[in-house]
């Protein structure tokens, strides 16, 4: 009679496992947008003083052998640039696979040139060429090619060239025959 109770008892829900279960099914079925974290909103960020107000190509589109491709960069400088500053104007050139790529980089002083008394900020041309080869110094294949041409300004810190402003990059595509 002992053991037949106890069998019983094993058969019989307990309150506190159907409880639980009942928490697991809700907790399973529930929304999850209730209880996550909403995020703020963000300002959207002010343009940086550094711009690149012009962007070059020629020729569109770029036949292999027939010269350089060049990259013709206009940018304005912001009113006040430490004289020591340099310039680094840098360009990726990457097909749709990424197994070819070239990184075309020129750094320069900043040279402000004369204006009118401050009025207007300062522009710098700076050219960029390839000539059709990728990083193996291949000539690239045909086809289409994205490219990204980034500016920024440079300062000589205590451990070698640091970042002082960037610029927005332009990026676009080309096509390469």
């Amino acid at each position: 009679m002992f053991s037949l109770k106890i069998l019983n008892n094993l058969h019989r829900p307990k309150p506190l496992l159907v409880f639980l279960a009942l928490c697991g099914c809700l907790a399973a079925f529930s929304p999850a947008d209730g209880l996550s974290k909403v995020k703020p909103s963000r300002v959207p960020r002010p343009e940086p003083e550094l711009k690149i107000v012009e962007l070059n190509i020629a020729p569109t589109p770029y036949t292999l052998g027939d010269g350089p491709l060049q990259f013709s960069v206009t940018i304005q400088l912001p009113r006040e640039v430490d004289g020591s500053a340099i310039l680094e104007v840098t360009s990726l050139i990457s097909s749709p696979s990424k197994t070819s790529i070239r990184f075309l980089t020129h750094r320069q002083p900043v040279l402000i040139p004369a204006g009118n008394g401050g009025m207007e900020r300062p522009k710098v041309s700076v050219e960029l060429a390839w000539d059709g080869q990728d990083h193996r110094k291949q000539l690239a294949e045909v086809g289409t090619y994205s490219y990204e041409v980034r500016t920024k300004l440079l300062a000589n810190g205590e451990k070698g060239l640091r970042t002082v402003m960037v610029a927005w990059p332009k990026r676009g595509i080309l096509e390469v025959r």
